[in-house]
Protein backbone atom coordinates (compact mmCIF):
# COMPACT_ATOMS: atom_id res chain seq x y z
CA UNK A 1 0.00 0.00 0.00
CA UNK A 2 1.38 3.40 -0.96
CA UNK A 3 0.83 6.63 0.96
CA UNK A 4 1.81 10.23 0.30
CA UNK A 5 3.88 11.42 3.25
CA UNK A 6 5.78 14.72 3.24
CA UNK A 7 9.43 13.92 2.74
CA UNK A 8 12.67 15.88 2.56
CA UNK A 9 14.54 16.27 -0.70
CA UNK A 10 17.48 18.48 0.23
CA UNK A 11 20.61 17.29 1.97
CA UNK A 12 22.85 18.64 4.66
CA UNK A 13 26.13 17.55 6.16
CA UNK A 14 26.19 16.88 9.92
CA UNK A 15 28.75 18.97 11.76
CA UNK A 16 31.99 17.56 13.13
CA UNK A 17 32.14 15.24 16.11
CA UNK A 18 34.07 14.55 19.25
CA UNK A 19 34.46 10.86 20.02
CA UNK A 20 32.97 9.54 23.22
CA UNK A 21 33.61 5.96 24.29
CA UNK A 22 30.52 3.97 25.22
CA UNK A 23 30.73 1.55 28.13
CA UNK A 24 28.94 -1.76 28.21
CA UNK A 25 27.32 -1.38 31.62
CA UNK A 26 24.03 -3.20 31.92
CA UNK A 27 21.93 -0.32 33.21
CA UNK A 28 21.61 3.32 32.20
CA UNK A 29 21.02 5.30 35.38
CA UNK A 30 17.97 7.50 35.80
CA UNK A 31 18.14 11.18 36.60
CA UNK A 32 17.45 11.97 40.21
CA UNK A 33 13.99 13.34 40.93
CA UNK A 34 13.32 14.08 44.56
CA UNK A 35 9.82 13.08 45.55
CA UNK A 36 9.42 10.57 42.69
CA UNK A 37 8.81 7.05 43.92
CA UNK A 38 9.04 3.68 42.21
CA UNK A 39 5.60 4.16 40.62
CA UNK A 40 7.02 7.13 38.70
CA UNK A 41 9.68 5.04 36.96
CA UNK A 42 9.15 3.19 33.70
CA UNK A 43 11.49 0.26 33.05
CA UNK A 44 12.61 -0.47 29.47
CA UNK A 45 14.37 -3.69 28.47
CA UNK A 46 16.64 -3.45 25.43
CA UNK A 47 18.02 -6.62 23.82
CA UNK A 48 20.72 -6.08 21.18
CA UNK A 49 23.79 -7.82 19.80
CA UNK A 50 26.62 -6.57 21.98
CA UNK A 51 28.83 -9.47 20.89
CA UNK A 52 29.15 -11.64 17.80
CA UNK A 53 28.78 -10.89 14.09
CA UNK A 54 26.25 -8.10 14.56
CA UNK A 55 27.95 -6.30 17.43
CA UNK A 56 28.31 -3.11 15.32
CA UNK A 57 24.55 -3.08 14.73
CA UNK A 58 23.56 -3.85 18.30
CA UNK A 59 25.92 -1.26 19.70
CA UNK A 60 24.27 1.42 17.58
CA UNK A 61 20.77 0.30 18.60
CA UNK A 62 21.80 0.79 22.19
CA UNK A 63 23.51 4.12 21.50
CA UNK A 64 20.49 5.49 19.64
CA UNK A 65 18.12 4.78 22.53
CA UNK A 66 20.60 6.14 25.05
CA UNK A 67 21.04 9.32 23.00
CA UNK A 68 17.33 10.06 23.26
CA UNK A 69 17.41 9.55 27.02
CA UNK A 70 20.55 11.67 27.37
CA UNK A 71 18.92 14.55 25.51
CA UNK A 72 15.57 14.25 27.33
CA UNK A 73 16.69 14.30 30.97
CA UNK A 74 16.51 10.47 31.16
CA UNK A 75 12.72 10.67 31.09
CA UNK A 76 10.01 9.17 28.92
CA UNK A 77 6.54 10.65 29.10
CA UNK A 78 7.62 12.78 32.05
CA UNK A 79 8.66 9.72 34.09
CA UNK A 80 12.10 8.52 35.03
CA UNK A 81 13.30 5.88 32.57
CA UNK A 82 15.39 2.92 33.66
CA UNK A 83 17.05 1.17 30.72
CA UNK A 84 18.11 -2.44 31.31
CA UNK A 85 20.28 -3.86 28.53
CA UNK A 86 20.89 -7.52 27.63
CA UNK A 87 23.10 -9.16 24.98
CA UNK A 88 21.31 -10.80 22.04
CA UNK A 89 24.51 -12.36 20.70
CA UNK A 90 24.20 -13.97 17.26
CA UNK A 91 20.54 -14.93 17.49
CA UNK A 92 17.81 -17.00 19.18
CA UNK A 93 19.97 -19.25 21.41
CA UNK A 94 21.23 -16.22 23.34
CA UNK A 95 18.41 -13.74 22.56
CA UNK A 96 15.63 -15.76 24.17
CA UNK A 97 17.27 -16.25 27.61
CA UNK A 98 18.34 -12.59 27.59
CA UNK A 99 14.79 -11.42 26.90
CA UNK A 100 13.34 -13.91 29.38
CA UNK A 101 15.46 -12.45 32.17
CA UNK A 102 14.33 -8.92 31.32
CA UNK A 103 10.65 -9.87 31.30
CA UNK A 104 10.42 -12.35 34.16
CA UNK A 105 13.16 -11.25 36.56
CA UNK A 106 13.67 -7.55 35.83
CA UNK A 107 9.92 -7.02 35.20
CA UNK A 108 10.37 -4.51 32.39
CA UNK A 109 7.31 -2.61 31.16
CA UNK A 110 8.42 -2.57 27.50
CA UNK A 111 10.83 -4.63 25.41
CA UNK A 112 12.78 -3.05 22.54
CA UNK A 113 15.75 -3.72 20.25
CA UNK A 114 16.54 -7.12 18.66
CA UNK A 115 18.83 -7.18 15.62
CA UNK A 116 17.92 -10.57 14.13
CA UNK A 117 14.59 -11.58 12.62
CA UNK A 118 15.14 -15.04 14.06
CA UNK A 119 15.48 -13.50 17.51
CA UNK A 120 12.18 -11.69 17.03
CA UNK A 121 10.39 -14.95 16.20
CA UNK A 122 11.96 -16.65 19.23
CA UNK A 123 10.98 -13.88 21.65
CA UNK A 124 7.41 -13.21 20.48
CA UNK A 125 5.77 -16.05 22.48
CA UNK A 126 7.30 -14.52 25.61
CA UNK A 127 5.90 -11.10 24.70
CA UNK A 128 2.43 -12.50 24.02
CA UNK A 129 2.40 -14.42 27.30
CA UNK A 130 3.52 -11.43 29.36
CA UNK A 131 1.28 -8.99 27.42
CA UNK A 132 3.92 -6.28 27.23
CA UNK A 133 4.63 -4.18 24.14
CA UNK A 134 7.60 -5.18 22.00
CA UNK A 135 8.88 -2.16 20.10
CA UNK A 136 11.46 -3.59 17.70
CA UNK A 137 14.10 -1.24 16.34
CA UNK A 138 15.57 -3.33 13.53
CA UNK A 139 14.20 -5.30 10.58
CA UNK A 140 11.26 -7.54 11.47
CA UNK A 141 9.83 -10.62 9.74
CA UNK A 142 6.08 -10.97 9.07
CA UNK A 143 4.10 -11.62 12.27
CA UNK A 144 0.58 -13.07 12.53
CA UNK A 145 -0.42 -11.75 15.95
CA UNK A 146 0.63 -8.10 16.11
CA UNK A 147 -1.41 -6.95 19.12
CA UNK A 148 1.71 -6.25 21.22
CA UNK A 149 4.23 -6.10 18.35
CA UNK A 150 5.53 -2.91 16.73
CA UNK A 151 8.63 -1.87 14.84
CA UNK A 152 10.13 1.57 14.30
CA UNK A 153 12.44 0.19 11.61
CA UNK A 154 10.82 -1.77 8.76
CA UNK A 155 9.65 -5.16 7.59
CA UNK A 156 12.56 -7.26 6.37
CA UNK A 157 11.37 -7.58 2.77
CA UNK A 158 10.86 -3.85 2.19
CA UNK A 159 14.41 -2.66 1.31
CA UNK A 160 14.70 -5.13 -1.57
CA UNK A 161 11.18 -4.36 -2.71
CA UNK A 162 11.95 -0.63 -2.75
CA UNK A 163 15.10 -0.84 -4.87
CA UNK A 164 14.20 -3.64 -7.30
CA UNK A 165 12.44 -1.41 -9.89
CA UNK A 166 15.41 0.99 -9.88
CA UNK A 167 17.87 -1.87 -10.45
CA UNK A 168 15.73 -3.21 -13.31
CA UNK A 169 15.74 0.24 -14.92
CA UNK A 170 19.49 0.88 -14.54
CA UNK A 171 21.00 -2.57 -15.19
CA UNK A 172 21.02 -3.85 -18.76
CA UNK A 173 20.92 -7.57 -18.09
CA UNK A 174 20.59 -10.22 -15.37
CA UNK A 175 21.36 -9.53 -11.70
CA UNK A 176 22.92 -12.02 -9.28
CA UNK A 177 21.28 -12.30 -5.83
CA UNK A 178 23.24 -13.50 -2.79
CA UNK A 179 22.72 -13.39 0.97
CA UNK A 180 23.09 -15.20 4.35
CA UNK A 181 21.03 -18.31 5.11
CA UNK A 182 18.95 -17.16 8.08
CA UNK A 183 15.57 -15.51 8.60
CA UNK A 184 16.62 -11.93 7.90
CA UNK A 185 18.51 -12.97 4.78
CA UNK A 186 15.58 -15.00 3.48
CA UNK A 187 13.15 -12.13 4.01
CA UNK A 188 15.41 -9.43 2.61
CA UNK A 189 16.36 -11.30 -0.56
CA UNK A 190 12.77 -12.47 -1.07
CA UNK A 191 11.65 -8.84 -1.13
CA UNK A 192 14.13 -8.07 -3.89
CA UNK A 193 13.76 -11.19 -6.02
CA UNK A 194 9.95 -11.24 -5.98
CA UNK A 195 9.67 -7.56 -6.90
CA UNK A 196 12.50 -7.85 -9.47
CA UNK A 197 10.72 -10.70 -11.20
CA UNK A 198 7.42 -8.80 -11.03
CA UNK A 199 8.95 -5.93 -13.01
CA UNK A 200 10.31 -8.45 -15.56
CA UNK A 201 13.87 -8.59 -14.25
CA UNK A 202 15.95 -11.75 -14.64
CA UNK A 203 18.26 -13.34 -12.07
CA UNK A 204 21.70 -14.47 -13.21
CA UNK A 205 21.78 -17.23 -10.56
CA UNK A 206 21.67 -20.81 -11.87
CA UNK A 207 18.03 -21.89 -11.88
CA UNK A 208 16.95 -18.35 -11.03
CA UNK A 209 17.35 -19.02 -7.28
CA UNK A 210 19.15 -16.85 -4.71
CA UNK A 211 22.57 -18.12 -3.59
CA UNK A 212 22.80 -18.57 0.20
CA UNK A 213 26.01 -18.36 2.26
CA UNK A 214 26.18 -20.21 5.60
CA UNK A 215 25.79 -17.85 8.57
CA UNK A 216 27.77 -16.96 10.63
CA UNK A 217 30.69 -19.10 9.49
CA UNK A 218 31.14 -17.63 6.00
CA UNK A 219 34.06 -15.21 6.06
CA UNK A 220 35.63 -16.07 2.68
CA UNK A 221 33.37 -14.93 -0.15
CA UNK A 222 35.93 -15.36 -2.94
CA UNK A 223 34.60 -18.78 -4.07
CA UNK A 224 31.14 -17.25 -4.43
CA UNK A 225 32.52 -14.33 -6.43
CA UNK A 226 34.32 -16.80 -8.72
CA UNK A 227 30.99 -18.51 -9.39
CA UNK A 228 29.30 -15.18 -10.12
CA UNK A 229 32.04 -14.42 -12.65
CA UNK A 230 31.02 -17.54 -14.60
CA UNK A 231 27.48 -16.20 -15.12
CA UNK A 232 26.18 -13.42 -17.37
CA UNK A 233 25.47 -11.16 -14.39
CA UNK A 234 25.60 -7.43 -15.08
CA UNK A 235 25.20 -6.45 -11.42
CA UNK A 236 24.93 -8.00 -7.94
CA UNK A 237 22.31 -7.50 -5.24
CA UNK A 238 23.10 -8.66 -1.70
CA UNK A 239 22.27 -8.28 1.97
CA UNK A 240 24.96 -8.42 4.66
CA UNK A 241 25.55 -6.42 7.83
CA UNK A 242 28.00 -6.19 10.70
CA UNK A 243 31.33 -7.97 10.38
CA UNK A 244 30.10 -10.02 7.41
CA UNK A 245 29.55 -6.78 5.49
CA UNK A 246 33.19 -5.78 6.01
CA UNK A 247 34.44 -9.09 4.64
CA UNK A 248 32.03 -9.00 1.70
CA UNK A 249 32.87 -5.45 0.58
CA UNK A 250 36.64 -5.78 0.93
CA UNK A 251 36.76 -9.06 -0.94
CA UNK A 252 34.34 -7.88 -3.62
CA UNK A 253 36.69 -5.01 -4.48
CA UNK A 254 39.54 -7.50 -4.96
CA UNK A 255 37.57 -10.08 -6.93
CA UNK A 256 37.04 -10.83 -10.61
CA UNK A 257 33.62 -9.14 -10.43
CA UNK A 258 34.83 -5.86 -8.90
CA UNK A 259 33.65 -3.99 -12.00
CA UNK A 260 30.04 -5.15 -11.59
CA UNK A 261 27.75 -2.58 -9.89
CA UNK A 262 26.89 -3.67 -6.35
CA UNK A 263 23.45 -2.89 -4.90
CA UNK A 264 22.64 -3.66 -1.29
CA UNK A 265 20.53 -2.79 1.72
CA UNK A 266 23.08 -2.71 4.54
CA UNK A 267 26.61 -3.57 3.42
CA UNK A 268 27.93 -0.02 3.89
CA UNK A 269 25.72 1.09 6.79
CA UNK A 270 27.24 2.09 10.09
CA UNK A 271 30.73 1.83 11.51
CA UNK A 272 31.54 -0.92 8.99
CA UNK A 273 32.01 1.78 6.33
CA UNK A 274 35.15 3.07 8.04
CA UNK A 275 36.55 -0.46 8.16
CA UNK A 276 35.75 -1.06 4.49
CA UNK A 277 37.56 2.09 3.37
CA UNK A 278 38.03 2.61 -0.36
CA UNK A 279 36.60 -0.85 -1.07
CA UNK A 280 33.16 0.62 -0.43
CA UNK A 281 33.42 3.44 -2.98
CA UNK A 282 30.55 3.48 -5.44
CA UNK A 283 28.36 0.90 -3.70
CA UNK A 284 24.65 1.69 -3.94
CA UNK A 285 22.36 1.00 -1.00
CA UNK A 286 18.69 1.35 -0.16
CA UNK A 287 17.54 2.35 3.31
CA UNK A 288 14.88 4.34 5.13
CA UNK A 289 17.43 6.90 6.32
CA UNK A 290 20.43 8.90 5.16
CA UNK A 291 22.52 11.03 7.48
CA UNK A 292 22.36 14.03 5.14
CA UNK A 293 18.57 14.34 4.96
CA UNK A 294 17.64 17.97 5.51
CA UNK A 295 14.80 18.29 7.98
CA UNK A 296 14.61 19.81 11.45
CA UNK A 297 14.35 16.50 13.29
CA UNK A 298 17.43 15.15 11.52
CA UNK A 299 19.44 18.30 12.07
CA UNK A 300 18.83 17.94 15.80
CA UNK A 301 19.45 14.19 15.84
CA UNK A 302 22.61 14.36 13.70
CA UNK A 303 24.07 17.24 15.70
CA UNK A 304 23.43 15.44 19.00
CA UNK A 305 24.85 12.20 17.63
CA UNK A 306 28.03 13.73 16.20
CA UNK A 307 28.60 15.61 19.45
CA UNK A 308 29.19 12.21 21.09
CA UNK A 309 30.41 9.94 18.27
CA UNK A 310 33.07 10.13 15.57
CA UNK A 311 30.78 8.66 12.90
CA UNK A 312 27.64 9.79 11.12
CA UNK A 313 24.33 8.53 12.50
CA UNK A 314 22.86 5.40 10.96
CA UNK A 315 19.48 3.80 10.39
CA UNK A 316 20.14 1.51 13.37
CA UNK A 317 20.71 4.41 15.76
CA UNK A 318 17.85 6.39 14.21
CA UNK A 319 15.28 3.59 14.56
CA UNK A 320 16.22 3.02 18.20
CA UNK A 321 16.14 6.78 18.85
CA UNK A 322 12.66 6.78 17.31
CA UNK A 323 11.64 3.86 19.54
CA UNK A 324 12.44 6.03 22.53
CA UNK A 325 10.54 8.94 20.95
CA UNK A 326 7.49 6.72 20.40
CA UNK A 327 7.59 5.59 24.02
CA UNK A 328 8.00 9.19 25.18
CA UNK A 329 4.74 10.17 23.47
CA UNK A 330 2.90 6.95 24.33
CA UNK A 331 3.75 7.01 28.03
CA UNK A 332 2.72 10.66 28.27
CA UNK A 333 -0.60 9.85 26.57
CA UNK A 334 -1.18 6.84 28.82
CA UNK A 335 -0.50 8.95 31.92
CA UNK A 336 -3.10 11.52 30.87
CA UNK A 337 -5.75 8.80 30.74
CA UNK A 338 -4.88 7.06 34.00
CA UNK A 339 -2.43 4.35 35.08
CA UNK A 340 0.76 3.70 33.11
CA UNK A 341 1.00 -0.06 32.56
CA UNK A 342 2.36 -2.21 29.74
CA UNK A 343 -1.19 -2.54 28.43
CA UNK A 344 -1.98 1.19 28.52
CA UNK A 345 1.37 2.00 26.89
CA UNK A 346 0.57 -0.48 24.13
CA UNK A 347 -2.86 1.09 23.61
CA UNK A 348 -1.31 4.55 23.47
CA UNK A 349 1.19 3.47 20.78
CA UNK A 350 -1.77 2.41 18.66
CA UNK A 351 -3.21 5.92 18.75
CA UNK A 352 -0.08 8.00 18.17
CA UNK A 353 -0.57 8.98 14.52
CA UNK A 354 2.28 10.65 12.64
CA UNK A 355 5.81 10.59 14.09
CA UNK A 356 8.22 13.46 13.41
CA UNK A 357 11.45 11.63 12.69
CA UNK A 358 15.00 12.21 11.37
CA UNK A 359 14.05 10.00 8.40
CA UNK A 360 11.04 12.19 7.57
CA UNK A 361 7.46 11.90 8.81
CA UNK A 362 6.05 8.37 9.23
CA UNK A 363 3.26 6.52 10.97
CA UNK A 364 2.49 2.95 12.04
CA UNK A 365 0.39 0.96 9.59
CA UNK A 366 -2.75 -0.71 10.91
CA UNK A 367 -2.05 -3.99 9.13
CA UNK A 368 1.57 -4.63 10.18
CA UNK A 369 2.35 -2.12 12.98
CA UNK A 370 5.38 -1.08 10.93
CA UNK A 371 6.26 2.34 9.50
CA UNK A 372 4.69 3.77 6.36
CA UNK A 373 7.81 5.57 5.18
CA UNK A 374 10.03 6.74 2.34
CA UNK A 375 12.96 4.68 1.06
CA UNK A 376 16.11 6.34 -0.25
CA UNK A 377 18.85 5.41 -2.70
CA UNK A 378 22.33 6.24 -1.36
CA UNK A 379 25.81 5.80 -2.80
CA UNK A 380 29.19 5.71 -1.05
CA UNK A 381 31.00 8.87 -2.12
CA UNK A 382 33.65 11.18 -0.66
CA UNK A 383 32.08 13.69 1.72
CA UNK A 384 34.80 16.02 2.83
CA UNK A 385 37.69 13.93 4.17
CA UNK A 386 35.56 10.81 4.73
CA UNK A 387 33.41 8.41 2.77
CA UNK A 388 29.68 8.59 3.40
CA UNK A 389 26.40 7.08 2.23
CA UNK A 390 25.22 10.12 0.28
CA UNK A 391 21.52 10.35 -0.53
CA UNK A 392 20.91 10.19 -4.30
CA UNK A 393 17.11 10.14 -4.65
CA UNK A 394 13.82 8.94 -3.22
CA UNK A 395 12.83 5.45 -4.36
CA UNK A 396 9.39 4.65 -2.98
CA UNK A 397 7.03 5.08 -0.05
CA UNK A 398 6.04 1.68 1.30
CA UNK A 399 3.83 0.46 4.09
CA UNK A 400 0.79 -1.71 4.63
Amino acid sequence: MFFDIPRPRRRFRPVGAAALALGLAAVTGCSSDSGAGGDDTVKIGLVASLSGTYEPVGTELRAGFELYLDTHDNKLGGRKAELVVADEGDGPPTALPAATKLVKKDKVDVLTGLVSGGSVNAVLPLVEQAKIPFLGSNARPPVKDIEYVWTTSFLSDEPGKAIAPYVKEKVDGPVYAIGPDYQGGYDELRGFTEEFKRVKGKLANPGGKTTWTPFPKTTNFMPYFAEIAKTDAKAVYCFYAGKAAIDFAKQYAQSDIADLPLYTAFVTEGSVLQAQGDAAKGIYSVLNYAADLDNEANRTFAADWTAEHDTQPTTYAMASYDAAAVLDKAIADAAKKGDVTPQTINKAIEGLGQIDSPRGAWEFSDKAHAPVQTWYLRQVRPDGSQLANVMVQDLATLGS
